[in-house]
């Protein structure tokens, strides 16, 4: 298992601020290249310490020594949230700074790929998963990171995915 977790969208001030970056090459600004550190975050996490949510710090100890990865779908679910609740200019910096802290996985065949399996699993499963949800889940299966959520339940008959959730 990878030491990797996938988030959702969080608050201003993290617990697990990073003092390195990923770069394009993957290796850290700091010159380690940990490949096997990164937790996916759900966007519902990856929002509640964005926001500085009490339910954002529950996922601390998962956290905790693990980089920071969030698929390219949940980027682009918080781009939605930017334009749909029409947030000011400052809040958008806010944004764009903390977002820095993560590593965004990209689209990639491979990532395609597991996408399709995830989607024809659940539905053989009789199952039905949104799509942004399968984006996420085929994230975390790829990179065989655990997947941080407070929606376990979006993620039904997907095998293989290591769900954590301290949803009350």
């Amino acid at each position: 298992m990878c030491r990797c977790s996938t988030v959702t969208f969080g608050r201003k001030r993290s617990p697990w601020k990073s003092s390195w970056r990923r770069s394009a090459t993957g290796v850290g600004t700091d010159g380690l290249n940990r490949p096997n550190d990164q937790p996916r975050r759900d966007t519902d996490v990856v929002s509640y310490v964005f926001k500085n949510h009490p339910f954002g710090s529950r996922y601390d100890a998962e956290l905790a020594g693990r980089i920071p990865l969030i698929s390219f779908m949940t980027v682009a679910e918080i781009e939605r949230w930017v334009l749909q609740y029409r947030w000011g200019n400052q809040r958008i910096q806010w944004l764009r700074a903390f977002l820095q802290r993560f590593t965004v996985v990209r689209s990639s065949p491979d990532l395609c790929g597991k996408w399709a399996a995830v989607m024809v699993t659940a539905q053989a499963a009789g199952r039905r998963i949104e799509s942004a949800d399968a984006w996420i889940a085929a994230t975390a299966l790829l990179h065989d990171a655990l997947l941080l959520t407070n929606n376990r339940n979006d993620y039904p008959g997907v095998a293989g995915l290591t769900l954590i959730s301290h949803a009350p």
